[in-house]
Formats: structure tokens, C-alpha cells, sequence
């Protein structure tokens, strides 16, 4: 690592198996589709090209940014790398709208509506999901295990990167400071948003423009303070 600038690759999982079906996905735990995995295989081969480097890796706890990760990692041949998972980094949880297709959604609470839901910075959209097979629950093995309560039942970008951005600052800026780490963040869209509304100081008009690209990763540079030099895409 060079010692006047860090680097940091941030990449949004490869497309889902509801991405694909245009569903709101949320905290369900949907895999990657045949589509998803290629993307996560090219985000490694482009990595690789670049001459990417990791010493530590992290993710969510749910299974498409993590296999995202190991297609990533198997074409680095950096499989032996250590990675956390955390809760604090997984996709903004869309509550009721959480299996919706995105057209049936838009047809059932109208256009802006939904509109308002998913960019506006403050809104949460509609609460409580009522199929069993969708609502992330307090029994779920993923924070059963992990003792954690208190899960919420909808999410507003907001609220969201009220659990990204603490996470960011108390676990992996000091894991990187302590250890000298060069790391690679796997995750989800509104995550990343919320990193780089934060990174960037992003108005909430700016941030609710800011689209994130599956797959693809976004590096960011910065100084030893950690103030972002510059970002972009690698393509």
C-alpha cells in the first residue's frame, strides 16, 4: 500500500435472481442469477488486470454480495482472504414492498409514489411484510445466531446508512489503520449509496440521482485522514 493514499473498492453484488425478475429484494436472501455470477467473474478479471491486491474483504450477510465476493476473490486467487460479514452492510430493507414486482408495485400504489419511496432520502416505504416467506424475522438463523434484535421492518436511505456509516467509521477504518489493510467491500446498491453520499457530501437531491451499477467496482482514494482524492469505475 502505498502510505500517502488508500485505496478502496466498493462493487455492488452481480445482478439477482429478482433483480432480474424486477422485484424489490431487501434483506430476502435471493442468489445471484447465471447473469450475476459472469458480472461477478468479470468484476475479478478486471481487478486482476489492475493489479488488485486485498488484505482483508467485507460483506453482508446475505448470500448475493457474499458469493459476489468469492467469484471475485477465486479470480484474484485471493480465496485464502480473511472477510467479515455484518447485518450493518446489507441492502436498505424495503418492508412491504419486499417481493413486489416494481411494475405490479407501481400499479397498486402509483408511480410516485414509489418513486418517492425508493430516492427520497427521509421516506420509508410501507411497513411490515406479511408473507412469512419474505419478512426477515427475529427466528431467522442469519440474526438468530448472531443475537440481534430490534430488525427493522422497512427502511428509509436514511435509516440505512445510520447502520452502513457507523460501521464504516468504528469497524473498518480502524481495521485498516491498525493493520495497514487494503480492502474490498462487497455489497448492496442503497449501501454504496449511502457510502457516497457520505464520502462525497452529497445533497439529498444529488444522492437520489446516484445510480450503482451491479458488478462493477467503484474505487475510491483516499489520503491518510480519509478524505476521499478521487473515485471512480473501473470498466
Amino acid at each position: 500500500m502505498n502510505i500517502n493514499k488508500i485505496q478502496v473498492v466498493f462493487v455492488r453484488h452481480g445482478e439477482s435472481e429478482w433483480n432480474k425478475n424486477n422485484r424489490f429484494t431487501g434483506w430476502v436472501d435471493i442468489d445471484l442469477s447465471n447473469r450475476g455470477h459472469l458480472e461477478a467473474k468479470q468484476a475479478g478479471q478486471l481487478l486482476k488486470k489492475n493489479n488488485f491486491i486485498f488484505t482483508y474483504g467485507y460483506t453482508s450477510v446475505l448470500k448475493r454480495a457474499i458469493h459476489t465476493l468469492w467469484i471475485i476473490l477465486d479470480q484474484l486467487n485471493q480465496a485464502w482472504l480473511p472477510i467479515k460479514k455484518s447485518w450493518k452492510l446489507n441492502e436498505r430493507h424495503y418492508g412491504a414492498l419486499q417481493g413486489l414486482n416494481k411494475d405490479e408495485a407501481i400499479k397498486k400504489y402509483g408511480y410516485e409514489t414509489i418513486q418517492k419511496w425508493r430516492r427520497n432520502f427521509k421516506d420509508i416505504p410501507p411497513g411490515r411484510v406479511k408473507n412469512k416467506n419474505l419478512i426477515t424475522e427475529i427466528d431467522d438463523i442469519h440474526y438468530n445466531i448472531m443475537g440481534i434484535h430490534n430488525l427493522p421492518n422497512g427502511e428509509s436511505l436514511e435509516l440505512t446508512a445510520n447502520r452502513v456509516i457507523p460501521y464504516w467509521k468504528n469497524v473498518i477504518i480502524p481495521d485498516i489503520n491498525n493493520n495497514n489493510h487494503t480492502i474490498i467491500i462487497v455489497t448492496h446498491g442503497n449501501s454504496i449509496r449511502a457510502m457516497i453520499k457520505f464520502l462525497n457530501c452529497l445533497s439529498e437531491t444529488e444522492i437520489s440521482k446516484v445510480e450503482v451499477p451491479t458488478g462493477t467496482p467503484l474505487i475510491y482514494e483516499f489520503n491518510r485522514d480519509f478524505q476521499p482524492i478521487k473515485h471512480y469505475y473501473l470498466s
